[in-house]
């Protein structure tokens, strides 16, 4: 709790982001999802989410990464309590959705990027289907979109160190599940949720 707390302050004293006074979605579990920009978008996040919700949302994170050493698996685990998400040689004894199902109905949110890598020229990619699939299981599970603008340069990919640059986390309004609405149009509605307040 001490480490988390001292990470999150840390991460928001350097990016600027500032820290949610109360949960974007009310009570309950709640689909975070987000544009993906830089290795510290999970981190910017998960530190400006208030300090009940953060320790109860779960940032789906690579499995190969974060498994390749004990210390990873460590921060993984006990500090972001992430959702190990594999990303090759995917089976259906390791399908993500249901590692990540699990999670919800276990009572926890979580934390994705439906485009599924990142980008670093400042658009955002076109959703793939997996948020469309979790949503539907979990209809009732509200689904709030977070716009992160200025990441990119704060740790610019294939570099190491970050530069100390303000950077924003924009939580939009939660949207919902629509059962009669197709499966692209729903991921296109999604993405607008994100990109426009």
């Amino acid at each position: 709790m001490i480490t988390s707390r001292a990470l999150a302050a840390a991460t928001r004293l350097f990016t600027g982001v500032r820290r949610l006074t109360s949960a974007p979605h009310g009570c309950g579990p709640a689909i975070f999802y987000a544009n993906h920009t830089s290795h510290l978008d999970t981190l910017v996040i998960w530190s400006a989410l208030p300090c009940e919700t953060r320790m109860q949302t779960s940032p789906a994170a690579a499995e190969d990464y974060w498994s390749a050493s004990a210390m990873r698996r460590w921060v993984a685990k006990e500090v972001f309590q992430a959702v190990l998400i594999p990303r090759e040689g995917i089976t259906r004894d390791n399908n993500p959705l249901d590692r990540l199902a699990t999670c919800l109905e276990g009572g926890r949110s979580i934390l994705i990027f439906p485009e599924g890598t990142r980008r670093s020229d400042g658009q955002v990619g076109v959703f793939k289907s997996g948020l469309y699939h979790l949503s539907r299981r979990f209809p009732q599970i509200p689904l709030v979109p977070v716009y992160l603008d200025n990441l990119a340069r704060v740790l610019p990919k294939g570099t190491l160190l970050p530069v100390p640059i303000i950077a924003q986390a924009h939580f939009r309004e939660p949207i919902h599940f629509d059962e009669s609405e197709a499966k692209q149009a729903f991921l296109e509605r999604a993405r607008e949720a994100m990109l426009h307040h």
